[in-house]
């Protein structure tokens, strides 16, 4: 196909656009299969459309943008909002590819023969449905006829400088999303991530990331597939913020541990702090672990743990276990957790919500919490520093039974917010159901939780 350049000039500056490549019905290209992948340039652009037949193609991206040029593969919805679905059962590779780990995943990044072995930079992939990445699903490559591995994803993500996945939808795979370590500054931004897993093991979950630099942010993350004890969200990386999600359910709604030997991730300076805010987190009666956030390390070698400070803030917190519940594990007696104007409600009695699990430092301020609360269900050998919170017996959501978590008048949650710790950023958006986002309301003092109040 030939390569069609388009030059623009805006107030001055002069930029080029790259070639677009048109997939689907009516357009100048069939399936994906027939996108020359290898010879991506920056500012090129993918356009894949919907149609009613999901399209069967696998393929790897590896050419590399620019900040002012990238690499766009963009779905386009049909008039209903559909997206346009890649289906890893019984795809095809394009022949012109050759890529070592096609039995990772049904979309590539990074890590191939043929394009050349570069390392992809200014990627972004958007508006697509991406599924069934996993066994017994199997499909046809440069060795033949071959199945998926159990930890395939739907997006695979092997390196990459700047990988932005925006509104997609990850699903039926063994990881929805899995980021390797050789990766740097990855957004994952209004996805819906659900359904994944392999069934009877823990090691495949609904994301699974280790980046130097990664932001989670706007996402539904829902459900594993029935039978699967894999976590929600697992993520080994330096600099992850994780904030105005909702995420409901997996073995542990968030799994934020060690980088398992990657020196590079633990040398970044960004390791030792974690941000996780402005999310509403959901346990579920009889769905996994207890816990709703592991923080540390799970590799046993505690050099590698973050052993560093969790920064929870301005969470709703919601669990409907009939039976106990944990807010925090922290990995060892060097992890530290900094806790404010969260709400962590439960509907067993307030005995049932315990804080901590073993060990580690909790700082506790400017919080709800149910009543009769505990500091652990079991031996707690760690450290806790309360200031002012607040307890009662509902914090007073819109509707819990229709899972409005907003604040109505006279909740005692409202403009009732302390001052966050220097050093962290101010909560300025919260989570709207899909998977989106909207400014949070600035009406004078913060009110507790995800969500604020408003006219």
């Amino acid at each position: 196909m030939m390569r069609l350049w388009l030059g623009f000039a805006v107030l001055g500056v002069s930029y080029l656009q790259g070639a677009e490549y048109r997939v689907g019905p009516g357009q100048p290209l069939a399936t994906p299969g027939a996108v020359p992948w290898e010879s991506l340039q920056p500012g090129d652009t993918v356009l894949i459309h919907w149609r009613e037949e999901p399209y069967r193609d696998k393929w790897v991206i590896c050419g590399a943008g620019t900040a002012e040029a990238p690499i766009r593969i963009r779905g386009v919805p049909d008039p209903n909002g559909r997206l346009p679905v890649i289906d890893g059962r019984d795809a095809a590779t394009r022949g012109a590819l050759n890529f070592w780990g096609e039995e990772r995943g049904v979309i590539k990044i990074g890590g191939a023969n043929r394009p050349a072995d570069t390392t992809p930079a200014h990627i972004i992939v958007e508006n697509l449905d991406v599924r069934s990445g996993r066994p017994p699903f199997s499909f046809t490559g440069r060795n033949g006829h071959t199945d998926y591995a159990k930890n395939a994803a739907s997006i695979f993500v092997e390196k990459g400088d700047h990988i932005t996945i925006r509104n997609c939808r990850l699903h039926d795979s063994g990881n929805g999303l899995f980021v390797s370590p050789k990766s740097n500054e990855v957004l994952i931004e209004g996805c819906h991530v659900w359904d994944n897993g392999i069934e009877g093991s823990i090691y495949e979950h609904n994301s699974y990331a280790e980046a130097a630099g990664i932001t989670f942010q706007f996402n539904r993350y829902g459900l594993l597939r029935k039978g699967c004890p894999g976590n929600n969200l697992k993520d080994r990386s330096a600099g992850l913020i994780v904030r105005y999600n909702r995420i409901e359910g997996g073995n542990r709604q968030l799994d934020l541990v060690d980088a398992a030997g990657d020196a590079r991730i633990a040398r970044d300076p960004r390791y030792r702090k974690t941000l996780v805010y402005g999310n509403l987190l959901i346990e579920r009666d009889g769905e996994g672990n207890n816990q709703i956030v592991h923080y540390g390390g799970d590799s046993g070698k505690k050099e590698w743990y973050r052993n560093g400070v969790l920064y929870f803030y301005h969470n709703t917190v919601v669990s409907t276990r009939a039976g106990t519940t944990t807010l925090f594990r922290l990995s060892s007696a060097d992890e530290r957790a900094d806790c404010r104007n969260n709400i962590l409600y439960c509907t067993a009695p307030g005995r049932s919500f315990a804080l901590m699990n073993a060990e580690g430092t909790l700082e506790l301020r400017n919080n709800w919490l149910p009543d009769a609360w505990q500091v652990s269900h079991g031996h707690f050998s760690g450290t806790l520093n309360t200031g002012e919170n607040l307890r009662g017996e509902k914090p007073g959501f819109e509707n819990l039974q229709a899972d409005n978590y907003r604040l109505p008048p006279g909740s005692p949650c409202i403009d009732a917010a302390g001052p966050l710790p220097s050093g962290v950023p101010s909560v300025e958006r919260q989570y709207v159901e899909p998977a989106s986002s909207e400014p949070r309301p600035g009406l004078g003092k913060p009110d507790l939780g995800a969500f604020e109040s408003g006219p």
